[in-house]
């Protein structure tokens, strides 16, 4: 089965800090089309022109956490179904089993390795196709 190319990426982080090293990350290094959102508000404003493949939500973010806005993504017919990834440094047992929950994909742990951040992301996204 052939998987369909992962090109368009929403990254939606309130650090500054941490916007700018993934996006070195995702766009120099791993070539993707990166939308970058500092809220889950900017997000949901964002998403329906630029049409990410998959979004990469920050857990905790003030005024609309990482749940919160994938709840708002997911009300979207057209992103209901989108992969969707948590970044962050909260990676308890219990804390992964509930983003699962919420309905992402994949936990990814804060700090980050830049270097293999695009290569997480491609194996998420493959794994993710197989699954729904």
């Amino acid at each position: 089965m052939q998987v369909e190319a992962l090109e368009r990426i929403m990254l939606v982080e309130d650090e500054e800090d941490i916007r700018a090293v993934a996006e070195v990350a995702l766009e120099s290094v791993g070539g993707f089309t990166l939308k970058t959102c500092s809220s889950g508000h900017e997000a949901l404003e964002a998403i329906e022109k630029f049409a990410p493949q998959l979004v990469i939500l920050d857990v905790m973010m003030p005024g609309m956490d990482g749940p919160e806005t994938l709840r708002g993504i997911r009300e979207l017919a057209d992103f209901a179904g989108t992969p969707a990834v948590f970044m962050t440094a909260k990676v308890q047992s219990d804390e992964i089993a509930s983003y699962l929950a919420e309905g992402a994909v994949d936990v990814i742990p804060k700090p980050f390795d830049p270097m293999t951040l695009a290569s997480q992301i491609l194996e998420i996204w493959r794994s993710s196709r197989f699954i729904g």
